[in-house]
C-alpha cells in the first residue's frame, strides 16, 4: 500500500517536537523534524508561556516537515495540560498565558483544600492540584472581573494550535478533563463545578470526542492540501494510548518524564473518600473512557537540581555513566517525599531537598550522583505506592508496569520501580506521545481500523528491556 505521513506537534513543558510518522499498513517509522526548548518565563512575579515562539517554531517545524515530506496528510495536536488560552469573538488572546507553575493559585488550593474539595472531587473526580484550569480561571475573573465580558472561548494549548491551523475552536475531552471542570458521571461540563468556581458555562464548547476530522489547514500556504485532525489533545493520554498493553487490562502504565504519571484504563472512575486521599485524578482518554491516573513530580526534580552542578551530562553517553555511577553507590538512608509542594518550583532544587532532608534529620547527598540516587529512589518508592493504591481501589492486581518517557532510559528508575512496586517493569524505547497522536491520526483518516489494532500492530514489533524486582 501507499504510505501515509502524519505529523504530530507534540508539546512538553520543558521541550516541543514536531515528528512525522510514515505508515505503510503494518510499521511505523518516525523521523523528528524538529526540536525546540519551551520554558516559562518570569515577569514581575509571575510565571508565562511566550506563546508568539512557541507557534513560531511549531509553524516552521510543520513546513519543514511538509518540505522533507511532500505527500504530508495530516497534523495533529498534544499538548501539556491545564494552561490555555482566553480568546476574543475574532479568536486574539485577550489575556496573558500563564504557566501551571506559577504561585498565584497557591492560596484559593489551600483555600479549596480546607472547604470544598470533597464536593468538587464528587462532581469531577479531579483531586486538589494547585495548579487546575479551575483554579486558574477562579483567579483571573476574580483580578479581573472585566474579564468575564471579554473573553468568548476558553482553549486550552492543543485547542488553540489547532485553531490556528484550522479556524476552528473546538475543545478536546481528554484535555478538558484534567480542568476539574468536566462532569465525572458524563462528557459535558460540571454545572456544579463551574458554579463552585464562578466561570462562566459560555467560555467553552462541548467537549468533543477524538480522533476526528477538523478540515483542511487554513491560511498557511507551505501547508495548502494537509488536513487538521483532532487527536487526544492531552499529551499523556497520548502516551498512554501508544502503550502496547494486555488485552486483559493487567497492565499499569507510567508515563516517565517531568511528571511521573501513573495509571490504568478503566470503563469506570474511581472515586470516593480513599480515591480522593489517594489523590487519584479521573481524566479521559480521547473515546470517552476513563484514565485514572496519580501523579507526583517525576524527573523535574533531577532537571532542576542539575544547575547545582558544573559537572552536569551533557551527552547520552554521559547520562549513561552518571546513572551507572549512581546505581553503584550506597542507597539512601531516607527517601525524599515527592509530593512535597515545597519541591513544585522552587528557586534552588538542590536547596530545596537538603532542607527536607535536614527537617527529618537526615545528610544531603554531597555529589551529584548521590542526588541521581536519591531522587530515583524517591521516585521509585513514589510509583510503588501508586501501584498499591491502585490494586486496592480497583479491587484488582496487575502483572507489570510498562514505562516510556525519558525516565523509560533510566535504568536506575526502572529498577527502582520495579523493586518498590514488587513487579516487573516493562520499558520501551517509545517516543509515547507522538505515536499515541500518530495512531489517532491514522483511525481518522481510516488507515487504521482503531487503537486496539494499531496497539497489535505495533506490539509485533516493539522490543522491552524487562527489571525484575528484587
Amino acid at each position: 500500500m501507499k504510505p501515509v505521513h502524519c505529523a504530530a506537534v507534540d508539546l512538553g513543558a520543558s521541550s516541543g517536537r514536531v515528528i512525522v510518522g510514515k505508515w505503510a499498513g503494518r510499521g511505523l517509522a518516525l523521523t523528528e523534524v524538529h526540536r525546540f526548548p519551551n520554558q516559562f518565563r518570569p515577569l514581575a512575579g509571575h510565571e508565562y508561556w511566550d506563546l508568539p515562539y512557541i507557534w513560531s517554531e511549531v509553524r516552521a517545524g510543520l513546513a519543514k516537515a511538509r518540505r522533507e515530506f511532500p505527500g504530508l496528510a495530516s497534523i495533529g495536536v498534544d499538548s501539556w495540560a491545564v494552561d490555555h488560552v482566553l480568546v476574543g469573538r475574532n479568536g486574539r488572546p485577550v489575556f496573558p498565558v500563564h504557566a501551571y507553575r506559577d504561585t498565584r493559585t497557591t492560596s484559593p488550593s489551600e483555600r479549596l483544600g480546607r472547604s470544598g474539595i470533597d464536593r468538587v472531587y464528587a462532581l469531577t473526580g479531579i483531586p486538589n492540584y494547585p495548579y487546575n484550569t479551575s483554579l486558574q480561571l477562579q483567579e483571573t475573573l476574580r483580578a479581573c472581573p472585566r474579564m468575564a465580558d471579554v473573553a468568548a472561548r476558553c482553549l486550552f494549548i492543543s485547542d488553540y494550535l489547532n485553531f490556528l491551523l484550522s479556524g476552528r475552536m473546538v475543545n478536546e475531552l481528554s484535555i478538558c478533563s484534567h480542568s476539574q471542570l468536566i462532569d465525572v458521571r458524563g462528557r459535558g461540563w460540571s454545572q456544579g463545578a463551574l458554579e463552585f468556581f464562578g466561570i462562566p458555562p459560555r467560555l467553552f464548547g462541548r467537549p468533543a470526542l477524538s480522533p476526528q476530522r477538523l478540515g483542511p489547514v487554513a491560511g498557511i500556504p507551505e501547508l495548502k492540501g494537509v488536513v487538521s485532525l483532532l487527536v487526544p489533545g492531552h499529551d499523556t493520554a497520548c502516551a498512554f494510548a501508544a502503550m502496547p498493553a494486555a488485552e486483559d487490562g493487567s497492565d499499569l502504565y507510567l508515563s516517565s518524564g517531568t511528571w511521573s504519571l501513573l495509571g490504568l484504563e478503566s470503563e469506570r472512575p474511581l472515586l470516593g473518600a480513599d480515591a480522593l486521599a489517594n489523590r487519584i485524578s479521573n481524566e479521559r482518554m480521547g473515546d470517552g473512557r476513563y484514565r485514572p491516573l496519580k501523579s507526583c513530580l517525576g524527573l523535574w526534580l533531577l532537571e532542576r537540581t542539575l544547575p547545582a552542578f558544573s559537572s552536569r551530562p551533557r551527552t547520552a553517553s554521559a547520562w549513561r555513566r552518571l546513572i551507572s555511577d549512581a546505581a553503584r553507590g550506597p542507597a539512601p538512608d531516607t527517601l525524599l517525599d515527592v509530593a512535597d509542594s515545597a519541591l513544585f518550583n522552587p528557586p534552588s532544587m538542590r536547596a530545596a531537598i537538603d532542607a527536607q532532608l535536614g527537617r527529618r534529620g537526615a545528610r544531603a547527598p554531597r555529589h551529584l550522583t548521590g542526588y541521581v540516587r536519591l531522587i530515583c529512589d524517591s521516585l521509585g518508592r513514589g510509583h510503588g505506592n501508586a501501584v498499591r493504591a491502585f490494586e486496592r481501589l480497583a479491587g484488582r492486581a496487575f502483572r507489570r508496569v510498562l514505562i516510556v518517557g525519558g525516565g523509560s532510559q533510566n535504568r536506575l528508575l526502572c529498577q527502582a520501580t520495579a523493586d518498590a512496586a514488587g513487579l516487573p517493569v516493562a520499558s520501551f524505547s517509545l517516543e509515547g506521545s507522538a505515536v499515541g497522536n500518530i495512531a489517532a491520526q491514522l483511525i481518522a483518516l481510516g488507515e487504521v481500523p482503531d487503537m486496539d489494532t494499531f496497539r497489535a500492530m505495533l506490539s509485533r514489533r516493539l522490543k522491552s528491556v524487562d527489571f525484575s524486582p528484587r
